[in-house]
């Protein structure tokens, strides 16, 4: 089974992160850069089918060339191999126009299976399965706690807030899946040395046949007009009891609308 695992690289949820302030994109220049967490549980269910079933691990980034970073720890876990598109006109790309390139990527890796993270954590939309499976006409089993595979048929449990939904299909699909799906293997020292000679395909724009006006800033479908810092947490209300603090609370109380 061909297998394409998507693999964003986002500043790290648990540093201060900025927005730049000439155009209010994210500043990823300055951060810490990691592998989105929930990308490392997809690579993971990837590599078991493989194991499994046979076949071939892609990773696929969308990035600037710092990308690079995590695209080599990504292959560290295992893959076979990995595609970097990387252009300088995708900076500032919205959701819609990421959606355009890896889906016009994808059409060149004629994937059996694609894999992602059901959120990123810089963005936190989860439309990528929906938007690629529209563009490329392919079923989306999103949300998925549980893949099964039985030659061209899939099986996800989906995880609800109720509990979870049985949905299957057949490939090529897209499958979006959450952190309870397995455990991520840590890469070996071997793995982390085989993965500086695999092979990473870099696409440009051009490569994909996608003009640079549909994608970036100038392509953008949503933007962010203005941003500001979270201002400080100040004190809360003190009530001091002489005699009347039960009707301070309940003044109180009732101020916050909470009865």
């Amino acid at each position: 089974m061909n297998i394409v695992v998507l693999v964003k690289q986002v500043p790290d949820s648990g540093a201060d992160r900025n927005l730049r302030s000439d155009d209010n994109t994210v500043d990823r220049g300055s951060a810490n850069n990691v592998i989105n967490e929930m990308d490392e549980y997809a690579i993971e269910e990837a590599l078991k089918i493989k194991e499994a079933h046979g076949g071939e691990v892609t990773i696929l980034t969308m990035g600037p060339d710092r990308a690079t970073e995590s695209i080599r720890k990504a292959l560290s876990m295992g893959p076979d191999k990995a595609v970097h598109v990387v252009d300088d006109a995708l900076h500032g790309s919205c959701a819609v126009a990421t959606s355009k390139v890896l889906a016009a990527a994808l059409g060149q890796l004629n994937a059996d299976l694609v894999l992602c993270g059901s959120e990123s954590t810089d963005g936190r939309v989860q439309v990528m399965p929906h938007m690629l499976a529209e563009r490329l006409g392919v079923a989306a089993l999103t949300g998925a706690r549980k893949l099964t595979v039985d030659g061209g048929t899939l099986t996800v449990e989906r995880q609800t807030e109720e509990g979870y939904e049985v949905v299957t299909a057949t490939t090529p699909a897209i499958v979006s899946v959450w952190d309870t799906i397995n455990e991520p293997r840590y890469p070996s020292f071997k793995g982390i040395m085989a993965a500086k000679k695999k092979p990473v395909q870099t696409l440009s724009l051009a490569d994909l046949g996608v003009a640079a006006d549909e994608v970036g800033l100038a392509g953008a479908t949503s933007v962010v007009v203005e941003h500001s810092k979270r201002p400080p947490r100040s004190g809360g209300a003190k009530v001091t009891d002489e005699g009347s603090g039960g009707v301070q609370l309940v003044e109180f109380l009732a101020t916050e609308k909470f009865v």
